[in-house]
């Protein structure tokens, strides 16, 4: 029998395994409608899920594709966040659960998340800049949830410490 950890490990695996396939579907959309978009300008007014860029592609096709590429940008990143997610997922052990490769997972996975609180930064400065249309880009939160997964990853490395002590004196 599966205890209550192990059950909502699985599930924690298979909710991010969806996030992961959803904002990887995301982001291949925008790529693909903004490659077809450069054939077929009309393509702009509806790049994704109601994103009309017509007019900013017609006015600036440099803030356009730079519009866009931020956007992909942005979801790339979250897409391979998820992914490390469902790495680290896959590698907790509950019989020995403090592993250091779990513990550089989740370091990896709070430095990709301040690099996309800097890049939503950026974006939304040079957003406002620009006056381009409104694209929430999610990055306020972003620094705190880096934060708490840095503290994290240093609990699992205090523990991988003291599991290997603990190994020792048997």
């Amino acid at each position: 029998m599966k205890t209550k950890t192990a059950s909502i490990l699985a599930i924690m695996n298979v909710l991010s395994w969806i996030a992961y396939i959803g904002i990887s579907i995301k982001c291949g959309a925008i790529i693909f409608t903004y490659i077809l978009s450069l054939f077929n300008q009309q393509v702009a007014n509806d790049l994704y899920q109601g994103l009309n860029l017509y007019d900013l592609m017609n006015e600036s096709f440099v803030h356009y594709s730079l519009f866009v590429g931020i956007t992909a940008g942005l979801l790339a990143l979250k897409a391979y966040i998820a992914h490390l997610v469902i790495k680290t997922l896959s590698k907790i052990n509950l019989t020995s659960p403090f592993q250091m490769e779990v513990a550089n997972l989740m370091e990896k996975i709070s430095l990709m998340i301040v690099y996309l609180w800097l890049i939503s930064l950026g974006a939304t400065i040079y957003q406002e800049s620009m006056d381009l249309p409104k694209m929430d880009w999610n990055g306020g939160e972003a620094l705190f949830l880096s934060g708490l997964i840095f503290l994290f990853a240093q609990i699992f490395k205090k523990g991988v410490e003291i599991q290997a002590e603990n190994d020792l004196t048997v």
